[in-house]
Order: structure tokens, then sequence, then C-alpha cells
């Protein structure tokens, strides 16, 4: 009897670190359901990803330009020595047909990109058309670098070529003015990039007049009317290459190799302009055979972002799921020791499960409705339900309106953070130090060694 009572009293002197350690479990347990939130918001993305791509194949894909690039065929003469029939040595002479690339002497791009958003069920894509309009010169063509033999050069073959991602995007035909003559480009054009493995960036082309010494300017003029999505990036292959983009879409994001030298951005849309020099970048102005990997590496331009991405909010949402279910049970805890009010463990599991309901409930409203209005929705609906349950147990309306003004403090400071990026951290960092100081202050009087969970 006495072995019984005694046995009594320690898990009533005990029964707090037991409960805690009971809740600490719990929380381990709910990480697994989080994890399960995190893996469907990836599958969703994931699924906005494929039908992006989908759209993206039939309208038109991310578009990155690389041209005029200037293209003189020329034969290089090889000689070899061999034996013939009588066994002596004679020279034999090979011609193969090679080319030359040449870059213009000054760019200049000024590109007009006007978005649209076409709908896939649930999901938003952002394609554009532009007109993209390049001027400049070729001065003073040149191929005794390549030492190259004038009478093997074939002027009159010259051609320029213009590539560009993706074909489909192409909606006009392209006339290019050359010294005030006019030609049409047509396809079947390629830059090579590997003569081993036959990798070329395919592309369009048109004959053009060069004289048989490639001395003088050649002004070039075209306008390419073209159709994308996403992003639209341009490779400054003047010696000297200026760009100009303006759209009415209000969210750029400016990547690639350069970022703009002048950009503005408000509620009309946006400008912005690019100046870049050859010494900028890492390839020449000419070339013979294969041409520069480096060259698509210099590549800008403009990606038209989606704002506010729900699926991004989310997955950062999430990610402090434990932290708001830690500190919800905290609360529930300290109400139990201060107050004599019994919670029982499934009623922590359903708390739990309702804490963890809140972010299905935030990615399913955020596919139809906007993500701040989602959260909204979702804190209402989550801070209601675990009201009007918490009433329940405690038969205390003002304790249970201390749990909802917890958990809208709690969401709204994730909420906070969330919109934050540069202060994040910052941000989250201070409100943790003040949820701890808050936490140690109500709990500096409690005699812990002696704490019990009776009810009054």
């Amino acid at each position: 009897m006495e072995n019984s009572e005694q046995k009594s009293t320690f898990f009533e002197r005990n029964a707090a670190l037991i409960k805690g350690f009971f809740i600490g479990f719990l929380i381990f347990l709910l990480l697994i359901p989080t994890f399960m939130i995190q893996s469907l918001i990836s599958e969703r993305e994931g699924r906005k990803s494929e039908v992006i791509q989908e759209v993206s194949s039939k309208w038109g894909n991310s578009q990155q330009l690389i041209g005029p690039i200037l293209r003189i065929p020329y034969y290089e003469i090889s000689r070899v020595e061999k034996l013939n029939t009588n066994g002596k040595k004679e020279i034999e002479q090979t011609k193969s047909l090679e080319y030359a690339y040449f870059l213009p002497n000054k760019l200049v791009v000024n590109g007009l990109v006007s978005p649209e958003k076409r709908s896939r069920g649930i999901y938003e894509i952002v394609v554009y058309n532009s007109k993209t309009i390049f001027d400049g010169d070729f001065e003073n063509i040149s191929l005794e670098q390549f030492k190259v033999l004038p009478e093997n050069i074939l002027w009159k073959d010259a051609s320029v070529l213009f590539t560009l991602s993706d074909f489909r995007g192409i909606t006009d035909d392209i006339e290019l003015t050359w010294n005030g003559n006019k030609s049409f480009y047509s396809s079947g054009a390629k830059l090579p990039f590997s003569r081993e493995s036959n990798i070329a960036i395919s592309g369009i082309s048109t004959p053009v007049n060069i004289n048989n010494e490639g001395k003088g300017k050649y002004v070039f003029h075209f306008e390419a009317n073209l159709k994308g999505s996403e992003s639209l990036n341009i490779v400054p292959i003047g010696k000297t290459t200026k760009v100009m983009l303006n759209s009415n879409w209000q969210n750029p994001s400016f990547i690639g190799a350069f970022l703009p030298d002048k950009r503005v951005v408000n509620e009309k849309g946006f400008a912005a302009s690019w100046k870049v020099l050859h010494l900028n970048r890492d390839f020449p102005q000419q070339w013979t055979g294969i041409t520069p990997e480096t060259l698509t590496q210099s590549s800008f331009g403009v990606n038209l972002i989606t704002p506010n991405d729900n699926y991004q909010q989310s997955s950062r949402s999430v990610k402090y799921a434990i932290l708001i279910i830690a500190l919800i049970f905290m609360a529930f805890f300290f109400i139990e020791i201060l107050n004599k009010k019994r919670v029982h463990p499934f009623n922590y599991i359903l708390i739990g499960l309702a804490l963890c309901i809140f972010y299905t409930l935030l990615l399913s409203i955020s596919e139809f409705l906007t993500f701040n209005i989602s959260y909204l929705i979702a804190t209402f609906l989550t801070v209601g339900l675990v009201f009007l349950y918490s009433k329940s147990i405690f038969q205390n309306t003002r304790l249970s309106g201390l749990v909802a003004l917890v958990m809208l403090t709690l969401y709204g400071f994730i909420f906070v953070i969330i919109q934050l990026e540069d202060t994040a951290l910052l941000i989250g960092s201070i409100g943790l130090f003040t949820i701890l100081s808050i936490t140690m202050y109500i709990s500096r009087r409690i005699d812990w060694q002696n704490v019990g969970l009776k009810s009054n």
C-alpha cells in the first residue's frame, strides 16, 4: 500500500515532465505530415512546370537571339607529299570549302515585348510577342589574319546568319536591308559548335553583296517578329552592342551575364538598356571553323516572372510548420500548468492535425486565389476551429481567446517573414528572440520540481 502511494506520488509530481516528453514526441511525429505536404507542393509545382512546357512547346519556348553574323566561304588549300606510280615523290594539292565568320562592328537592338497570360486548367502561363529591330554595320572585312589568299575567297557567296532558339516563334518573314539592297532570310543555315560531334545551332540566312576586297562599310537593318515564353535573351556580338528592351510587364527579372546599365520599372511596365563592349566578353570578333563555346554564355535579357508564385510561398510557409506547432503546443501546456486545466493527449493530436491541415488549405486555395487571400482564409478557418475546440476543452472563453490570439500572432509573424526576402532572416531572428524572452518570463516562477497537472 505504501509503495502504491509512493508510485502515485511520483507520477503526480512528474506529470508535467511526462506530458512534456509526450508533447515533444508528438511534435516529432507531426514532422511526417509536414514532409508529406512539402512533397505535395513539389508535385503540384512539377505539374505546373509540365503545363508550362506543354503550352510553350506549341507557342514558342524561351528565345535566345544571335546575329547577324557575316559568313564568308573560302577554299583551304592543303598540300600532301605522296609517291606516284613511278615511285617518285610529288606534291598533291587538295581543296576544301571552309567558312570565316565575322561579327558586327556596331550592333543596336531595340525590342518591344508584349506579354500575354494563357490559362491551362488552373495554371497560368506567361507568353509573349516581341518586335525586335536590329541595326548596325560591318566594316573592312578581311581574311588576311587567317592567311587566306585573295583568289581563294568566294566573296560572291557571302551570307548573313541569324539564329534563335525556337523557329516556331517566327511569325513573319524577316527581310534584311544590306546597304540599301533587300533580301529575305531562308531556313537551313547552321552555326557549328563542334566538328567532332556535329553540334550546331540552326539558323536562317540570306545572301549579301560584298565587294572583292571586303573594304568599306556594310550597313544592315532587319526586324524580327517573334513569339516566345518566359524569357528573351540576346547575345552581344557587336564590337559595341547596345540593347534596349521595353514592355508593359511590371515584374521583370533581368538575367544573364550582364545587368542593364539603366532600368525603369513601375506600374506601366519596364524599360531597360545595356551597353556591352567586345572587351567585356570572352569570344573574338572573327573566327574560322567551329564557333567559340563562350558565345552563348554571354547572353543577357529579361525573364517575365509571375510575381508571388503561390508554390514558392507555400513551400516557405511549410518550413515554419514545426515552429508553429511547437509554440501553440507550448501555449496549451502553459495553460495546463498555470490554470490547472487538463488537456488529454488525444486533444493534442487533433490540434496538431488541424495545424497541419492549415497548409493543405493554403496550397489548395492559393491555386485559385492569390496567396495573400488564401493565407487569410486558411488562417481564419484554422484559428476558428482550434478556438471552438479549445473552448470545449477549457470551458473558458478567455483561455480559448488567448490561444486564438497566440495563433493569430504566430501566423501573422510568419506571413510577414514570407513577404520579406532580404531582411527575412533578421526579422525572423528578432521575432524568435522575442518569443523566447516571453516564454522565459512566463515560466520564471513555475516550480518545475513540484508542478502538477491536477484539475480545479
